[in-house]
């Protein structure tokens, strides 16, 4: 049975097309992976079945009384509301019909005979719904998907606008596992998250009976949970049977296939246009030429797909840093209340380490301590010498309404406009990409801006905080080679082990000194 039918939409943003005349249906069941290039409209997707976009033709259809749960990571959380009224909030709808019951009961006591044999049915109704429903074990379901993802570490009574981003999204995760839908809409669900919570979600939806759709660059917890492929690519929607590794196995062959009819076809066509240009001025000629010209006319041309930019990263050298990079003595990081117990770290020159553990931890907060960007508690830091930094921030809250040319353009102000295109479009950015505001472009799109920069300024020390959310697979794989090719130091906040264990010389686990129960 069809939960989901599209028909045919088309949909762009000014002069860009983003999809043309694309058709999808999914099933009752069916796990979907949803995979493309960043910028391919995946998330534009997930916008117009979901109704916060309405496409520009054609039609979206949803079964009838079928429930959606989209994870939104714009979603608006109350100051006041703890991690548990936030959970809770999943069984609204058991709560309002708890309501309904103690307002019937309240009505029996001045009932007549007639209206109390209703009302007594419909209590009956609202029990065996709240019985089957399983309200009366709400909080163990809460505890059990809160610990899952690493939530009851954070404290369940913490008020949720004091959450940082991945905590955050760990919030919004769980609730909407919690309101088990018939259909799941996930877009990225594995940023922020760390290595346990996410083998916890693989786990949690490779067991999910309901239908869900998945966008991911994270190609093994993708092939893990999935059983169909939806790739989008040049405006177009296209079903694969399988996993992503059987997808590029198909998608390969076929590329080949139509690129080499192309080729064959191109060849034909030649071959026909010069016979036309030959003889159709010769009389003895002309009636062959006009034969071939129809045949030239009925050919349905092939096309193949224009090739996407391939992203380039080559970080730019600084002189060489004095052997030491930072030491600490005795340094408490944190805001109101330590994060970390005394903590006696250093690093030197070549070393490239990865910090990894659970979110919250303070990860990010160390490395901000280390630059100075924020006072430690307690403790100081020693820096080296001749240290050109290039920082990459995990968040970029506000909005940036510059266009990518413009943004560039701030920071390397004696470079032509020709070398700003160039520069970015190294980066994988087409020339739409270019030229639009960075507020409308993907995830995946913003982050290849900021790395773009990061790439033209001269350094030694790189200080990566989750590179990788967004990247897609392409991105992540070029990246991932110029690291491992950087001959500066780096420190990498990273919870992908398939991307750093092959770039860094020293993993460090903040689980080791964090002040947390983990």
């Amino acid at each position: 049975m069809s939960i989901l039918t599209v028909k045919n939409i088309s949909h762009g943003f000014g002069d860009r097309a983003i999809f043309e005349d694309v058709s999808f249906r999914l099933l009752k069941g069916e796990h979907v992976g949803l995979i493309g290039a960043n910028g391919e409209g995946k998330s534009t997707f997930m916008n117009i079945i979901t109704g916060k976009i309405m496409p520009d033709e054609g039609k979206v259809e949803w079964s009838n009384n079928v429930r959606v749960g989209y994870m939104d990571q714009h979603a608006q959380l109350v100051k006041g509301q703890t991690i548990r009224d936030v959970l809770k909030g999943a069984f609204k709808y058991l709560f309002d019909l708890e309501t309904e019951m103690m307002s019937v009961t309240d009505k029996m006591a001045e009932a007549d005979t007639d209206t109390l044999e209703k009302l007594l049915d419909r209590m009956g109704t609202i029990q065996d719904l709240l019985d089957n429903s399983g309200f009366y074990v709400i909080d163990a379901k809460v505890e059990d998907v809160a610990k899952g993802l690493g939530l009851t570490e954070v404290g369940l009574d913490k008020d949720v606008t004091d959450l940082s981003g991945g905590q955050r999204t760990k919030v919004l995760l769980a609730k909407l596992l919690l309101e088990n839908p018939d259909i799941l809409l996930l877009d990225e669900p594995t940023n922020y998250l760390d290595e346990q919570h996410v083998e916890w979600l693989r786990r949690y939806l490779e067991a999910y009976e309901n239908a869900f759709i998945l966008i991911s660059h994270d190609i093994p917890f993708l092939n893990s949970v999935i059983n169909l492929i939806y790739h989008v690519e040049n405006r177009k929607l296209n079903r694969y049977v399988g996993d992503y590794d059987n997808f590029m196995r198909v998608y390969e062959a076929n590329k080949k296939q139509v690129e080499a009819a192309y080729e064959r076809q191109q060849a034909e066509i030649s071959r026909l246009e010069t016979f036309v240009a030959k003889n159709k001025a010769r009389a003895a000629t002309t009636g062959m030429a006009r034969a071939r010209q129809k045949q030239l006319d009925k050919i349905e041309r092939i096309e193949i797909s224009k090739e996407r930019p391939k992203p380039e990263f080559n970080f730019k050298a600084a002189r060489a840093s004095s052997k030491l990079i930072f030491e600490t003595d005795h340094l408490v990081i944190g805001y109101d209340t330590p994060l970390s117990k005394s903590l006696n770290l250093k690093m030197e020159r070549g070393q490239k380490i990865a910090l990894v553990g659970s979110n919250g931890l303070g990860k990010t907060t160390l490395l901000k301590s280390l630059m100075g960007q924020i006072p430690a508690i307690s403790g100081s830091v020693t820096l080296g010498d001749y240290q050109y930094i290039g920082y990459f921030e995990q968040e970029i809250k506000k909005a940036n309404y510059n266009t990518c040319i413009e943004e560039f353009w701030n920071d390397f102000q004696s470079y032509s406009q020709y070398e700003v295109r160039a520069a970015l479009a190294k980066c994988g950015l087409t020339t739409k990409h270019i030229e639009s505001k960075i507020t409308v472009l993907s995830g995946g799109e913003q982050a290849k801006v900021r790395l773009c920069k990061l790439i033209n300024r001269e350094t030694n020390i790189l200080i990566l905080d989750e590179p990788t959310n967004h990247l897609d697979v392409e991105a992540k794989d070029e990246l991932k080679r110029a690291l491992k090719e950087y001959k500066g130091s780096i420190l990498l906040v990273c919870h992908e082990p398939e991307f750093y264990q092959d770039v860094v010389t020293d993993v460090w686990n903040c689980e080791d000194w964090t002040t947390k129960i983990v």
